[in-house]
């Protein structure tokens, strides 16, 4: 019989917002739908590529392929409705980013404070309170207000102190994260206060 869970939120004051749910990773062999979700690819034991989008399954023969794109290249596909090359990728070899719950559990540190994982397939951290890291830009980032989470966010600033005083960071789409550097045209941002966003 496993240990009881511990209550995630305990310790947690009132004021502060409940943190996003965890990705977590699962085989793309399973019956999970497969376009446009985050993906990484790799092998056991070897190690995992991420930043990538998929396309639904291709059966080819008796062997299932994922059609995998790095995801700049479909965020320009579907923004701009191109063409873009996607290597067909065995499923066997392709891992879907879903969402798991607040009860997902996280490997164990070492006493060293070190987080050790299994090699038989990718992992991924629980969400980080972005005042909890030494920096932010450039990074996937969630946005929490009001028990709703914002995702495919990207941080354009470092930490700052914001006009009313609090410690804030700007905020864009993804879509226009990587439509700034397909076009070069400057992305509209949001400020938002540091206790309300999350590496994911």
């Amino acid at each position: 019989m496993s240990d009881p869970l511990p209550d995630p939120f305990a310790g947690q004051p009132d004021w502060a917002p409940r943190p996003p749910r965890p990705v977590k990773i699962v085989p793309a062999t399973g019956r999970v739908e497969l376009r446009g979700r985050r993906v990484l690819v790799g092998l056991p034991r070897l190690g995992w590529r991420g930043d990538l989008r998929a396309d639904e399954r291709v059966v080819q023969g008796s062997s299932t392929y994922v059609p995998v794109i790095p995801e700049h290249e479909w965020y320009r596909a579907e923004s701009d409705q191109v063409e873009v090359f996607a290597p067909l990728v065995p499923v066997e070899r392709v891992w879907v980013e879903t969402l798991g719950d607040h009860t997902t559990r996280q490997a164990p540190r070492t006493e060293s404070g070190i987080r050790l994982v299994s090699l038989d397939g990718p992992s991924h951290r629980s969400p980080t309170p972005v005042f909890e890291v030494d920096s932010v830009a450039g990074r996937r980032v969630v946005y929490v207000e009001d028990g709703v989470e914002r995702r495919d966010l990207r941080a354009v600033t470092e930490t700052y102190s914001g006009a009313e005083g609090d410690i804030c960071v700007r905020v864009t789409s993804e879509l226009e994260w990587y439509r700034w550097a397909w076009r070069g045209q400057p992305p509209s941002t949001m400020e938002v206060p540091v206790h309300l966003l999350w590496i994911e």
